[in-house]
């Protein structure tokens, strides 16, 4: 069943209650969505309250400086709990879900300017440039953080990094991860350089993991309010669900956007 459980989260659950569950990541402790609370269940306003006052004075303690949240999905917020929302400066919004059966994406245009390669030891070193190019636009210290788990992941057998050239030069790249479930993989950290959007290097990599990796299911998720999800519609993707969060930052590090393509 293809459903928000099947997603890859960095961290480790540290506490789990009948309202929610507590995921810490210590590696990237400023890494919003691996650092953050997920409700089971769609919390009172009083038990947000009380559950944002646990999860600062946690972060606190660890050198953090946000608070994150993931709600039931499927499931939008009361009215009285998004007023409190803006009243208390909480960025809000949702995702989707979509998937995709390989066989059913949308046939592309060939375009030999564009080449796809997965990443080993001779390209590391551009697909490690271009996504430090990608990630210094939020800040120095998001972009050496986010460097990190990328060398972490290229040893790690769960992912496996696809980078796009345009005309040999690096363009564009995405991350795929085997989930728990052998018959599915998950499109992830999917971005092309704005110089190099409008030009198919997007459908490339998409192509590419349509094409080279025999699974039932590729999932993909996306901002529900952002241009990529007009793109993903177009492609034969089918759309699974949605998923609210919400997040509030008290000293901003970093300015983080999900999804560019």
């Amino acid at each position: 069943m293809i459903n928000f459980d099947k997603l890859h989260y960095y961290g480790e659950v540290i506490y789990e209650n009948d309202l929610y569950k507590h995921v810490h990541f210590p590696d990237n402790p400023v890494f919003y969505w691996a650092n953050f609370i997920s409700f089971k269940r769609m919390p009172e306003l009083d038990e947000f309250k009380q559950t944002s006052s646990y999860l600062k004075e946690f972060h606190e303690k660890n050198g953090q400086h946000h608070v994150q949240f993931f709600f039931p999905p499927n499931q939008k917020p009361l009215n009285e709990m998004i007023r409190f929302f803006h009243l208390e400066d909480y960025e809000y919004g949702f995702s989707e879900l979509y998937a995709i059966k390989p066989g059913q994406f949308r046939e592309i245009k060939r375009n030999e300017d564009i080449e796809i390669q997965a990443v080993n030891d001779e390209n590391f070193e551009d697909y490690l440039q271009l996504k430090y190019q990608m990630d210094k636009r939020f800040g120095e210290y998001f972009a050496e953080q986010n460097a990190k788990l990328h060398k972490k992941n290229f040893t790690d057998p769960k992912f496996r990094q696809i980078l796009a050239y345009y005309k040999g030069e690096p363009a564009g790249s995405l991350d795929v991860i085997f989930t728990d479930c052998k018959k599915m993989v998950e499109i992830d950290s999917f971005r092309v350089l704005d110089q190099y959007q409008k030009r198919g290097v997007g459908s490339h990599l998409q192509k590419y993991v349509m094409d080279h990796f025999p699974v039932d299911w590729v999932l993909i998720l996306v901002d529900g309010e952002d241009t990529p999800k007009e793109m993903i519609q177009k492609q034969n993707y089918q759309y699974y669900g949605f998923q609210y969060e919400a997040r509030k930052v008290y000293h901003k590090i970093y300015q983080y956007s999900q999804l560019e393509v």
